[in-house]
């Protein structure tokens, strides 16, 4: 019975801070929580092309470099390919090593043998276990070499990265007990013809889920976005109809988008709604609520709505930029370029509070907006000293004269 589970009384469990190692780069280091954590597993996730690699080899040099080992091991390009990239991103940390294979075996007695502190697979889906017949990717395989990675992160204090592929639909492909197992989650998004890419935290042991860090994708690698907002407005022309700014929430980081909208005048039977950046039923939502509420007659117009920067926002604080854009562009009418919007959009048209209210409007004073129209609450009103101008609106179409210029 020495082997048998021996329960603790919470007060009895001695609590510690996680040791983690310092990333230089403050974005990658926002989304793990403050750093990677010795001994964790982290699985990360994207579009092919979209920069996952890139982004690993270049974190492992830097963690290289501040003095830490790191074991980068590609089951699917050889070390003469991978010394190409190094080469071309300017890589050079002594500290930092380099492997090509696929066998599970090779790769744990390479990391016992190296002892590093981290070690990164590119990818998952590459490596197999010789105690198993199925192929590399199989639901089988994904599953036994995710479990020994994992044993081997425990029991040894090493941080390992396992980079997956995603599907068609964008989820990480294998088994779903895949992203279980690990303990943080990252997805590394972006539009392919856009130079935008944002590391989002979907789950994460050690930290807040839902951090987002921005970085660029240039000639040199993944560069840090320091200041989102301003990147994302920096092609803002003014006084221009049917765009409104938003002041959006990325896990706890306010950040300023652009709203386009364009309402045209069709001569199909069916008016189109499209949207890039923003969710299709609220969409559908916002053009019934300003025919219905406010008279406005969409039912023989197009309407397209983009999100400026590639970056696709879900929250329901969106659908008051996306209506007063819409309400813009129809009656071409410009939004005061120094107003900056948020607000969720009932389907009577009332305008519903929206979290952290204060945390966007400093965002947005701090960018230099003067003016903010917001929903009416208790909130809004203590909303003083921030450094604008706070509208409180109950309904759409006191948003709509607030907002839009004469």
């Amino acid at each position: 019975m020495s082997g048998a589970v021996r329960p603790v009384r919470l007060r009895d469990i001695e609590s510690a801070e996680f040791d983690r190692l310092t990333v230089p780069s403050s974005e990658f280091s926002r989304v793990l929580g403050g750093g990677i954590v010795r001994g964790s597993l982290v699985l990360i996730g994207g579009d092919p092309g979209v920069g996952k690699s890139t982004l690993l080899v270049q974190v492992s040099d830097q963690v290289a470099r501040a003095g830490n080992s790191v074991l980068y091991v590609s089951g699917e390009e050889s070390l003469a390919q991978i010394g190409l990239r190094a080469r071309r991103l300017g890589l050079d940390a002594p500290d930092l090593l380099f492997a090509s294979d696929t066998d599970l075996d090779d790769i744990v007695e390479a990391v016992d043998s190296a002892r590093p502190s981290v070690v990164v697979i590119d990818s998952i889906q590459s490596i197999h276990s010789r105690e198993l017949e199925a192929s590399p990717g199989s639901v089988s395989q994904l599953r036994e070499c995710a479990l020994r990675l994992m044993h081997l992160a425990k029991s040894s204090g090493v941080s390992i990265f396992l980079i997956g592929h995603v599907t068609k639909e964008g989820a990480i492909a294998g088994p779903k007990v895949l992203e279980h197992m690990v303990d943080t989650v990252l997805y590394l998004e972006g539009e392919r013809y856009q130079s935008y890419r944002l590391l989002r935290s979907t789950k994460n042991r050690f930290g807040a889920t839902y951090e987002v860090g921005v970085f660029e994708m240039r000639g040199e690698g993944m560069v840090e976005v320091p200041n989102p907002s301003a990147a994302f407005l920096a092609e803002r022309g003014d006084a221009t109809t049917g765009s409104a700014v938003l002041v959006t929430m990325e896990g706890s980081r306010p950040l300023l988008v652009e709203v386009q909208a364009l309402v045209n005048r069709t001569a199909a039977p069916a008016p189109r709604r499209a949207g890039n950046g923003v969710e299709y039923n609220r969409l559908l939502l916002t053009t019934a609520v300003l025919s219905r509420r406010l008279g406005l007659p969409l039912h023989d117009q197009d309407v397209y709505v983009n999100v400026v920067g590639g970056l696709r926002v879900d929250e329901p604080a969106a659908d008051l930029a996306v209506a007063l854009a819409v309400v813009s562009s129809f009656r071409d009418r410009p939004i005061d370029p120094r107003t900056v919007v948020a607000g969720e959009l009932g389907l009577s048209g009332e305008l519903r509070s929206v979290g952290r209210l204060e945390l966007r409007l400093r965002e947005a004073a701090k960018l230099g907006f003067e003016r903010a129209v917001v929903p009416r609450s208790l909130t809004a009103h203590a909303l003083r000293g921030l450094g604008l101008e706070v509208i409180p609106v109950a309904s759409l179409r006191e948003a709509v004269k607030a907002a839009l210029l004469s």
